[in-house]
């Protein structure tokens, strides 16, 4: 027998999209991911086309949810014009307020919405670890987005009464296949494996192992609801986990790349140098408060994993 009926994975195509795809299918009798792309069928994984801001058709397909996980929103890997701007404000509040919108018209709600968002909303920080207890929030337009993402989430979900609503602060996430770590990879084959900037800003990390597996344990546990630091229990600082990546590779060379060079190449590759020298120092004090055990908690074990 399954542990979930229906599980709604919106915006779900993504990397962490992907991970929950295929950790989910065997655990659910059906898989919906809400997506802009064709409405297909693979399996027990249905996907069903949707413009992520209005209700529409794919409202039906809602019925008798179990889990929603909110995955949806523009990736913020981009240069900060003023359209791109409004598209990843948009993108993510439009989200929410679609899916509260569906429930609200089908008369139910899921028993569990679990919503992404970020821990860039925490200050630069050098100093101290940011907690989900102790976090200071920061300035600037990233952490606007987040206070806007998370208020919209409590907002339009105000009138579900019976609901467990779960916030999770993200990290970095490594995986195979997408997002970062690739990329980091192909740097280190080419001898620019290096610190970045300074080298001195934390990383927060984690594998995308471990976030199906927090995921897992929040949903297991009625009494875990909230806001909770999704990132593993050993952040560091750039300069060591660039040398960590290093050493997994066997790679020796590491040059490293100046602020004024991330500057130009960001403006090149039209993103944002803030992506990088922003020092996210963030732990996650809530999941090892409630027991759970990552896998990897190290940066080594997680480039070791990646690279087998």
């Amino acid at each position: 027998m399954k542990t979930y009926s229906k599980i709604v994975l919106a915006g779900g195509t993504g990397q962490i999209g992907t991970a929950l795809q295929k950790h989910f299918i065997h655990l659910a009798e059906e898989v919906i991911v809400l997506t802009r792309g064709e409405s297909r069928k693979v399996d027990n994984i249905q996907f069903l086309n949707w413009d992520g801001r209005t209700v529409g058709d794919w409202k039906e397909a809602l019925r008798n949810t179990n889990v929603v996980v909110n995955l949806a929103g523009k990736n913020v890997n981009c240069r900060y014009t003023k359209e791109n701007r409004r598209e990843i404000f948009d993108s993510r509040t439009g989200s929410i307020e679609a899916l509260a919108g569906a429930f609200s018209e089908l008369g139910e709600e899921p028993a569990a919405w679990i919503q992404l968002a970020s821990s860039t909303i925490y200050r630069h920080a050098e100093d101290r670890p940011q907690t989900e207890a102790n976090g200071e929030e920061g300035s600037g337009f990233s952490v606007e987005v987040c206070r806007k993402w998370e208020s919209t989430l409590w907002n339009e979900t105000r009138a579900f009464g019976h609901m467990k609503k779960v916030i999770l602060r993200t990290s970095l996430v490594l995986s195979k296949g997408d997002g970062v770590y690739p990329r980091l990879v192909k740097m280190a084959t080419f001898g620019l494996g290096g610190f970045q900037g300074n080298g001195k800003q934390w990383v927060s990390w984690i594998h995308e192992d471990d976030v199906t597996g927090a995921i897992d344990w929040i949903l297991s546990h009625t009494r875990l609801e909230g806001i909770f630091n999704l990132t593993a229990p050993e952040p560091m600082t750039n300069q060591d986990f660039m040398k960590e990546l290093r050493i997994s590779l066997n790679s020796g060379l590491g040059l490293p790349a100046p602020a004024w060079l991330l500057d130009l190449g960001a403006f090149i590759i039209r993103t944002e140098p803030e992506l990088v020298l922003k020092s996210r120092w963030v732990l996650p004090e809530r999941l090892l408060n409630s027991g759970f055990e990552f896998r990897f908690p190290d940066a080594g074990s997680a480039f070791r994993n990646l690279r087998g």
